[in-house]
């Protein structure tokens, strides 16, 4: 609980002793905007504009309200930042991390409907790159964080507050440098909340609120082929695009077994219940299809996956080339590491070599405890009638290199969606989005969070 033991209604006004005036969302929108606006494209090698402006960004408006913090940069330009905050009861050590990142994924103007990088607020949604991943989540954490600082409504439980470099082309010069390099800022953390958790879909016209109790572990992969260079008009058996090409049409057409991990046990579970039947491996996928467009993250979910996405071989059209080669993203289930790669191991062969752009392993939090109870209490508050149940993410977060220092993770990020929004879909695509009134209801529900952790 915080110091003062204050709640709020469902429309943001306050039961307890606070100001009247006080409202965690008041800031939310236009703190999104405003960071939806510096461009912090991340393009996954040298280029782009890094982070720092928008880490300069954020420090100056935690400094607006008394709290200081660190940058930290891996390089010039790609900037995180650090900063320590609550701890009313003196008592307590077990310091709660609250993260997210600053950078985006590139976004072409010419396809989008809006300047990508404009923040305009249309049809009730902000709109922009980095609107649901995750500038959204920065603005509700900073929106929060301000109101409650002014009002002087200090958590008990000391908080660190993270915004990181670098997560969309997996966190090494972000949060990979604060676990190696700063781990003596993090070392009172036991647990931690971070993006793409507490998001609505509806099934069967009951609202299900996903926390985030696990992620894949990720393999980007070079897979290379090499063979025998020559002319292109003689024969030549030894051909590594040939090579190549056969094993990203095996890898792209295998059929992953269904594999249920205990998160998603429990959420087919209750969509089981609503249904009016029981979970099991052999209906999972029909389950998975009542989350509509949503499918197409939690169908991932439920078994291994590995998408060829890159291809590059040769120079001239009348030439062999000597080598080829191809990169894979690969996403693996907890507990099925093994199964992954001696599959993967298998459909290349031996005329191919797999090498590792980046491999992260897999996590998994339990979902129980007092932290999952309060991430309930505080949604079920805002939005009475919903369910809350944990998935596991098909992508990757920060969430990967902060379990390693022992933390217990989950991913909150709170929205109350429309029905008919295809949410899935505007992560890393055209048009992304956030309505408005999500980003309010995230903001008050995080504030109760709060007041109970």
């Amino acid at each position: 609980m915080s110091s003062h033991g204050d709640q709020t209604t469902g429309d943001g006004t306050p039961t307890g002793p606070r100001d009247p005036g006080y409202d965690p969302a008041a800031e939310v929108v236009e703190t999104c905007r405003d960071l939806i606006r510096m461009d912090t494209s991340n393009y996954g090698d040298a280029d782009g504009p890094g982070e720092r402006k928008a880490a300069e960004h954020v420090a100056a408006l935690l400094d607006e309200v008394g709290i200081s913090s660190q940058l930290v940069e891996a390089e010039p330009g790609r900037t995180s930042l650090i900063a320590h905050w609550g701890g009313a009861d003196r008592s307590r050590t077990d310091a709660l991390l609250l993260h997210g990142h600053l950078d985006v994924v590139p976004a072409e103007a010419a396809d989008w409907q809006v300047d990508p990088f404009s923040g305009e607020v249309q049809d009730g949604y902000v709109w922009g790159r980095g609107a649901v991943d995750m500038k959204d989540f920065d603005a509700m954490l900073l929106s929060v964080v301000r109101a409650r600082a002014r009002a002087g409504a200090v958590p008990d439980r000391p908080v660190v507050l993270a915004f990181t470099a670098d997560e969309e082309a997996g966190g090494h010069k972000g949060a990979e440098v604060l676990v190696r390099e700063h781990a003596d800022q993090l070392e009172a953390c036991t647990e931690a909340v971070g993006e793409v958790g507490g998001w609505s879909a509806t099934v069967r016209g009951r609202r299900v609120y996903l926390i985030e109790a696990a992620e894949k572990g990720m393999a980007w992969m070079r897979l290379t082929a090499r063979g025998r260079a020559g002319h292109g008009s003689m024969m030549n058996h030894d051909n590594a695009v040939t090579d190549l090409a056969g094993a990203i049409a095996r890898i792209g057409s295998y059929e992953w077994p269904v594999r249920l991990t205990p998160a998603m046990q429990t959420l087919l579970a209750a969509v089981a219940d609503l249904a009016g039947t029981e979970a099991t491996p052999a209906n999972a996928e029909s389950l998975v299809e009542e989350f509509g467009g949503a499918a197409r993250m939690l169908g991932a979910v439920i078994r291994n996956t590995a998408n060829p996405t890159m291809l590059s071989a040769g120079y001239k059209v009348n030439v062999v080339p000597q080598e080829a080669t191809a990169h894979v993203d690969g996403r693996f289930l907890p507990g099925f590491e093994d199964e992954f790669f001696d599959t993967l191991a298998a459909l290349c062969g031996d005329t191919v070599d797999i090498d590792f752009v980046s491999h992260q392993k897999p996590w998994e939090t339990p979902y129980e405890g007092a932290l999952v109870d309060a991430m309930g209490r505080s949604l079920l508050a805002e939005d009475p009638g919903a369910l809350v149940a944990p998935y596991l993410m098909s992508g990757g977060t920060d969430a990967k290199h902060f379990t390693r220092l022992g933390m217990r993770s989950y991913g909150f990020a709170p929205l109350r969606l429309p029905d008919d929004l295809d949410f899935t879909a505007l992560f890393h695509g055209i048009d992304e989005r956030v309505p408005v009134d999500a980003l309010e209801f995230g903001s008050r529900v995080l504030d109760r969070f709060l007041d109970e952790v």
